[in-house]
């Protein structure tokens, strides 16, 4: 089962941010083309840096917590699910936060409008 723990922490990250989406409205996984565009530099830049790190000895992966599956330089399978996982769930989190804040500012400006409009009439 050691093999398996990489991989189910990251399931474990997605599922707990599974309800921002759909309870709160985050609406990343709704919006493939810019939740690509907002993930993509960084996970070009950490594969190139975490490829870079791996063929100076900087780090390896430990085949104990790997399921095994290697890509090209080297690099396990969890690694690269890694770069897209994590700021994906990121993603969510700042959106939640965003559309909370929006639901929690929203009536307090219409109730603002709602007293004005009794004090002009």
């Amino acid at each position: 089962m050691d093999r398996f723990q990489y991989l189910g922490v990251l399931f474990a990250c997605l599922l707990v941010t599974l309800p921002l989406e759909f309870v709160l409205g985050a609406r990343v996984w709704r919006r493939p083309a810019r939740t690509v565009r907002a993930i993509a530099p960084a996970f070009v830049i950490f594969i190139a840096w975490d490829l870079w790190a791996s063929q100076r000895g900087t780090w390896a992966f430990s085949d104990q917590y790997t399921v095994g599956v290697r890509l090209p330089g080297g690099m396990v399978l969890e690694e690269l699910v890694f770069f897209v996982v994590v700021p994906l769930c990121a993603l969510l989190t700042f959106d939640a936060v965003r559309v909370m804040e929006r639901r929690r500012v929203a009536p307090v400006t219409s109730d603002r409008a709602a007293v004005e409009a009794v004090e002009v009439g």
